[in-house]
C-alpha cells in the first residue's frame, strides 16, 4: 500500500536536557577547579560567591550538600597527616584538607577534550600513515599478486576465488598460488610529540590569563592522543628559568610563576626526550608568549634580561632551532601575543628550524593545535 503521507520537518522549541542539582553545580565546579589549578577550596568560594548571585541553590539542595555528593561520588577527598590532623596545622571542624582525585582529574582531560576538540570517537588503534605501502596494517582498497610472506589475514577470498573461476573454469573448482590476490596495506608510523608550556610571568600579565586555556589545551592533547593514537606518545614539560617534564595527571594544577622564559632550556629538554624515542616521525609543540628572556650560563648562573629581544639569547634559540632541524624534529609554535617585534622573532626562529608558527592570541588555540597534529599524523615528518 502506498504511503502518501508527506516527510519533512517539524520544528519544535529547544527544550534543555533535564539536568539534576548537582549536575548543574558539577558543570561549574569543573570550569572552577581548572581555573583555581586544582585548589578545591577557593573554587568551592567562588561557588559560593555565584550561588550568591545567582541563586544556584535552594534549601532542598546547597553547597554543603554538594559537597558531600561530590566526597561520595569520588570527586573530591579529604587529607589528613598521619596524626589525624588538618595537612595545614589549621584548627578547623575536625576534617581534612579537601583535593581532587584521579577520577576527577581524568574528567577533566575528558572535559577539556570535548570542549577544544569535539566529541571525537574513540577508534581502535590511532597511528599516523607513513604514505608508503607494504605489510602494514592500514588497507588501501587496493589489491596485487600474492608474494611469499604476505600475511593469511591480507588474502582477499572474493577476489582470490574470482580469479580461480576464469583461470580454471567452472567445472572443477582448483586454487593456486597464482589466483591469490592480496589487499594491500599502508605502514602506520608512530609520532612522538613533546608539548612545551610556557609558565612564565608573562603568561598571567596584563590583566589576561593565557595559563588557563594552554592547560586545558595540554588536557585535551593529552586525552586525544591516549584515548584515540594510543600508539603515539606525548610528553609535557614546562618551562620558566629552567625546563622540568611533568606528568599528565598533574596538568589541571599547573600555575604561572614568578619566572622569566628559558625557551632555549625548553627546547634543549623537548630535545632530549625525543633522542629518547624510538619512533621516526617526532615532532615539538610550543605554547609561549614569544619572548624568550632568560639563559643558564655553565657555571650555573642566570643571564635575564625582560627588555626587548636581547641578541644574545635569541641567537640561542636560533641555534636550538637549527639544531632541531638537524635532528628531523619540527617545532611548531603556537604565539599567544601579538606584539609586532615578537611576531619577527618567531618568524626567524621558524624559519631556522623550517617548522610553522600560528599566531593565534587565545581563541581557537586548541583547533589549531588539533589541526596541526592531524595533518601531521597523515604525512611522514623529514
Amino acid at each position: 500500500m502506498a504511503m502518501n503521507a508527506r516527510k519533512g520537518f517539524r520544528f519544535t522549541t529547544y527544550e534543555a536536557p533535564h539536568q539534576t542539582p548537582f549536575e548543574k553545580l558539577f558543570e561549574i565546579f569543573q570550569e572552577l577547579i581548572t581555573h583555581t589549578s586544582g585548589d578545591v577550596e577557593e573554587a568551592l568560594d567562588w561557588l559560593r560567591e555565584l550561588d550568591k548571585e545567582y541563586e544556584l541553590t535552594d534549601e532542598d539542595y546547597t553547597i554543603d550538600d554538594f559537597i558531600e555528593d561530590l566526597k561520595a561520588k569520588g570527586f573530591i577527598r579529604e587529607e589528613f597527616d598521619t596524626d589525624g590532623e588538618r595537612t595545614d596545622g589549621e584548627e578547623g571542624d575536625g576534617g581534612g584538607d579537601l583535593s581532587i582525585t584521579a577520577k576527577l582529574e581524568r574528567m577533566l582531560r575528558q572535559r577539556a577534550l570535548e570542549q577544544i576538540f569535539g566529541k571525537l570517537k574513540r577508534s581502535g588503534s590511532g597511528s599516523h600513515k607513513t604514505g608508503k605501502s607494504g605489510r602494514g596494517d592500514e588497507h588501501t582498497g587496493e589489491f596485487r599478486e600474492y608474494r611469499f610472506g604476505d600475511a593469511l589475514e591480507h588474502i582477499s577470498m572474493t577476489e582470490s576465488l574470482k580469479n580461480a573461476q576464469i583461470n580454471h573454469g567452472l567445472d572443477s573448482f582448483s586454487l593456486s598460488e597464482e589466483d591469490l590476490v592480496v589487499e594491500d596495506t599502508q605502514y602506520k608510523a608512530q609520532m612522538s610529540t613533546v608539548l612545551m608550556i610556557d609558565i612564565s610571568h608573562s603568561m598571567i600579565l596584563y590583566g589576561e590569563d593565557r595559563i588557563t586555556p594552554a592547560k586545558k589545551v595540554a588536557m585535551a592533547l593529552a586525552e586525544l592522543i591516549t584515548t584515540r593514537y594510543p600508539k603515539d606518545t606525548l610528553d609535557i614539560l614546562v618551562f620558566g628559568n629552567d625546563a622540568w617534564p611533568i606528568p599528565i595527571k598533574d596538568l589541571p594544577y599547573l600555575k604561572v610563576g614568578p619566572y622569566h622564559t628559558n625557551t632555549v632550556a625548553g627546547l634543549q629538554l623537548a630535545m632530549d626526550m625525543l633522542r629518547r624515542k624510538r619512533n621516526t616521525n617526532k615532532q615539538i609543540f610550543m605554547i609561549t608568549d614569544g619572548k624568550p628572556s632568560c639563559l643558564r650560563l655553565p657555571n650555573g648562573d642566570y643571564y635575564k634580561n625582560s627588555v626587548g629581544l636581547d641578541d644574545y639569547i635569541v641567537e640561542k634559540c636560533y641555534a636550538m632551532a637549527q639544531q632541531a632541524r638537524k635532528l628531523h624534529i619540527p617545532i611548531t609554535t603556537f604565539m599567544i601575543a601579538e606584539d609586532p617585534y615578537l611576531m619577527q622573532f618567531v618568524r626567524e626562529f621558524t624559519q631556522a628550524n623550517k617548522g610553522k608558527a600560528f599566531y593565534t592570541g587565545l581563541k581557537g588555540l586548541g583547533e589549531m593545535i588539533f589541526e596541526d597534529y592531524e595533518q601531521n599524523r597523515r604525512k611522514r615528518i623529514k
